[in-house]
């Protein structure tokens, strides 16, 4: 397991975060996201996507369960947040997702600790002050 630690004091900063891990990750890598509203997780996929698909609309995947960004290395973008039990999960299709060329971007993974892939990165959104995050990435193998 390896683990960095980043401050951001803005949405710019996550995204930026975000844009350098972007260029490591690789088709079949799982990113577990964990953080309350409003923490920075769609400002960081923001940043994913714009080295990883540009050219798209990155919005919170709230209301769809599942936001599908298509580009270089696609982005499947899920919200777990109503997600109750296994069938929940199923029926939104994550299984087969998992299966996909691309990565899974999956908010809210509180929900879910017991479906996430062993080989994972878990990015741990902590709220320092109003406008500054401190965002903890483990990658897990």
């Amino acid at each position: 397991m390896t683990t960095e630690t980043y401050t951001s004091k803005s949405p710019e900063e996550t995204e930026e975060i975000a844009r350098n891990l972007a260029k490591k990750l690789k088709s079949g890598d799982f990113i577990a996201f964990f953080g309350g509203l409003g923490m920075g997780k769609t400002n960081f996929v923001r940043g994913l996507a714009s080295v990883l698909c540009p050219d798209v609309r990155v919005t919170s995947p709230t209301f769809a369960l599942v936001n599908e960004y298509i580009g270089n290395l696609n982005i499947y973008h899920f919200d777990m947040y109503r997600i109750t039990d296994s069938d929940d999960l199923y029926s939104t299709g994550f299984y087969e997702y998992l299966e996909r060329p691309g990565i899974v971007a999956a908010e809210w993974c509180e929900m879910i600790p017991e479906d996430l892939p062993e080989d994972r990165y878990n990015i741990t959104f902590e709220r320092i002050s109003e406008s500054e995050r401190r965002i903890t990435i483990e990658h897990i193998f």
